[in-house]
């Protein structure tokens, strides 16, 4: 094992106890001992068995997983004990992975837009795999750490229907300046990245940008340069719902790596899944702390009521499946779900059709592993959620056996085969349309 993570730094839970269970004893021993409104349950069974399913559909692929998605320490933990590198964005990202104990090689400081300080940092903590994608950059890097390492951040996805976003990357079309400017600065430059983004997830996307990863890599050698590396970025969905979509996605990737960068070619090929990992690992619960009625007739209302909770990032384009857990005894009401009262314009979800709720009812929401926390200091003084991390003991023993630690008994073996999720079986039965709504109300 690598220590990065023990026993103690979860609850470990038996086959058949699911994150639904571990969540509802939570609320009980809330309701009794604590003022606490928000909590985040997250089940590290299921990250493994995302790692481990991530490695098979591609092999040829290490994962850094990108700090920003998802800073928890239960999950910063588990991907180094099980081997990922970490890409960060910051100095604050960098030193939160390196608290631990992660080595300066397995970090990839990955912003495009770095902070002079920020740079000296990295430098000073011996991280110097990073990004540019301009001469500003280039200038930047040369000056604040003469022994970084870059990568050539392209946007490799030019088509007509590629989503109009604030993307980072340069056209290939300026590639050959850039890595001329790289050379006049004495700036070592090994290698291409992409990111598409989970918006982009035609599997030919990915194919189009290592084919013109591969021009760019031409160019760099015939610059002298030793390119030596890939950047494949992320966009892998990570919700079980298109689990054949990643399978889909891998399989177009492999096809496109074994074309335009064989094996054997020297060249080492990463990729920063972010939502993939987490996405589904976590769940969130939120009580409800005050409602407001509003008249149908009053203007500009819709006839909803009004629920606020404390504070949670929720991403806009969050979606959340609900489970088929009615409660018959309630009638609905058209609701609209707010944040904190302080932030008019946290606005959650608007016209929901929700049971009738009432205040200290708590609401469930799935799928909230990816961007929901904040990474710098909480707004108005408000803790963070606390998060309950869960792991089954199946699940531990695949951790174990990954790292080369052999089962004690015959049991062990046989039970490696079983599912490493303690929610596994859970959502293996829900085929509910996503819907921006709680998954259930307790």
């Amino acid at each position: 094992m690598n220590g990065y993570l023990s026993e103690s730094n979860f609850t470990m839970v038996e086959e058949g106890f699911t994150t639904r269970d571990l969540l509802e004893n939570l609320l009980v021993e809330l309701c009794q001992v604590s003022d606490q409104q928000a909590f985040f349950v997250a089940d590290l069974g299921d990250i493994v068995k995302k790692h481990l399913r991530f490695l098979k559909a591609l092999p040829r692929v290490k994962p850094y997983f990108p700090v920003k998605c998802n800073s928890s320490e239960g999950v910063i933990r588990l991907l180094a004990e099980l081997g990922a590198g970490f890409a960060c964005t910051n100095k604050a990202e960098i030193a939160r992975v390196q608290s631990i104990g992660v080595p300066a090689d397995k970090v990839f400081y990955s912003s495009p837009c770095k902070q002079i300080a920020h740079l000296k940092y990295a430098a000073s903590r011996g991280v110097q795999l990073m990004a540019f994608d301009n001469e500003v950059e280039l200038s930047k890097v040369a000056r604040s750490h003469p022994r970084a390492r870059m990568l050539l951040g392209i946007a490799a996805d030019s088509s007509p229907s590629a989503h109009p976003s604030m993307t980072f990357g340069t056209t290939l079309k300026s590639c050959r300046h850039l890595l001329e400017t790289a050379k006049e600065q004495a700036v070592e430059v090994v290698g291409i990245s992409f990111h598409l983004g989970s918006r982009s997830l035609e599997p030919q996307a990915f194919a189009q940008s290592v084919a013109a990863a591969q021009l760019a890599f031409e160019m760099g050698t015939e610059l002298g340069y030793r390119m030596h590396l890939l950047d494949i970025g992320g966009g892998f969905p990570g919700t079980e719902d298109t689990r054949a979509r990643f399978e889909e996605i891998a399989a177009v990737m492999n096809s496109a790596l074994d074309l335009y960068f064989p094996d054997g070619c020297g060249v080492e090929i990463v990729a920063t899944p972010g939502r993939y990992y987490v996405t589904s690992a976590f769940t969130f619960a939120a009580s409800i702390t005050a409602m407001e009625e509003v008249p149908v007739e009053q203007p500009g209302s819709d006839g909803t009521d009004e629920a606020g909770h404390c504070g949670i990032l929720i991403p806009h384009s969050h979606s959340i499946s609900p489970l088929q857990r009615p409660c018959p005894d309630r009638p609905s009401r058209s609701s609209s779900l707010r944040g904190p009262p302080a932030h008019a314009e946290d606005r959650i979800a608007d016209g929901l059709e929700l049971p009738e709720l009432q205040v200290g009812d708590w609401l469930i929401f799935q799928d909230m592993g990816a961007y929901t926390m904040a990474t710098s200091s909480p707004l108005e003084g408000r803790p963070q959620p606390r998060v309950t991390y869960a792991m089954s003991r199946v699940a531990w023993k695949a951790v174990q056996l990954f790292q080369g630690k052999p089962p004690q008994t015959e049991d062990d073996r046989e039970s490696v085969c079983a599912p490493l999720s303690c929610g596994w079986e859970t959502a293996e039965m829900l085929c509910v349309t996503p819907a921006f709504a709680p998954a259930s109300i307790i």
